[in-house]
C-alpha cells in the first residue's frame, strides 16, 4: 500500500525565492511544509519508502506549480526544516527556467508546471482512494479507508471556498484525526501511527 498525502499550500513562493532564515516569513510558512516532509518520510533511522507527498504551490495565480517527493527514490533528506527547505528552494530555482516541464531536480523530488489548480483538486476528488481531512469528519479511530488512500490537507491557511467546493462537490469522504485542530505535520504523523497499528 502506497501512503500519499496532497498539500494544497497558499503562500509559498512558486519561484523558490525566499531565504532560509526566514522560512515562516518570506517563505510563507515553509517551515510547516518541511515539517510535513519530515512527518510524511522519516523514521528512526531511515525514511518511509511507501509514501508520497505533492504539494500544489498555489500562491502566484499565473504560474502554479506541483512539487512531488517520492519515497522510493528520495535521498539527502534529513530530519531538520533547513536542509528539507533548501532541497525544495534548489529545485524550485532550478525548474524555474523550464516551467512547462516536470524535472526531477534532485532524486525524489520532482517539480514541475500545475496549469489547472482547481481542475488538479477535481481529479483528486475523483480519485478513489482520495480522504479529506477535516475536522468534522468522521473520526479516523475505526473509519474504512480505501487500500491506496491519499490524504488531502492545506498548510496552516485554510482551503479557500472555490477549494472547499471542488471538494464538497465531489463528495470526498472527510476524516479527523481527533476533536482538537492541529497543525498539519502532526496530522500526518496521526494518520502514519493509525495505519502502523492496522499493519500493512
Amino acid at each position: 500500500m502506497t501512503r500519499r498525502f496532497l498539500v494544497v499550500a497558499h503562500r509559498v513562493p512558486v519561484d523558490g525565492n525566499f531565504t532560509l532564515n526566514d522560512l515562516a516569513g518570506s517563505g510563507g510558512r515553509f517551515d510547516e511544509l518541511a515539517r510535513i516532509i519530515s512527518s510524511v518520510f522519516i523514521v528512526s533511522n531511515g525514511i518511509r519508502r511507501d509514501s508520497e507527498v505533492t504539494f500544489h504551490l498555489v500562491s502566484d495565480p499565473h504560474h502554479p506549480r506541483r512539487v512531488r517527493l517520492v519515497g522510493s527514490r528520495l535521498k539527502y533528506l534529513n530530519p531538520d526544516e533547513r536542509s528539507t527547505a533548501a532541497l525544495v528552494k534548489n529545485g524550485l530555482g532550478r525548474g524555474w527556467d523550464r516551467p512547462d516541464v516536470e524535472m526531477e531536480t534532485t532524486p525524489g523530488i520532482f517539480v514541475g508546471p500545475l496549469p489547472d489548480p482547481e481542475g488538479a483538486l477535481r481529479e483528486f476528488a475523483g480519485r478513489p482512494g482520495a480522504v479529506w481531512l477535516h475536522e468534522s469528519g468522521a473520526p479516523l479511530r475505526g473509519a474504512e479507508l480505501p487500500e491506496d488512500p491519499e490524504f488531502l490537507l492545506s498548510d496552516p491557511y485554510d482551503l479557500v471556498p472555490s477549494e472547499e467546493g471542488c471538494l464538497r462537490d465531489a463528495g470526498v469522504r472527510r476524516i479527523s484525526v481527533g476533536p482538537r485542530a492541529l497543525p498539519s505535520s502532526q496530522c500526518v504523523t496521526l494518520v502514519h501511527n493509525e495505519l502502523d497499528l492496522r499493519g500493512p
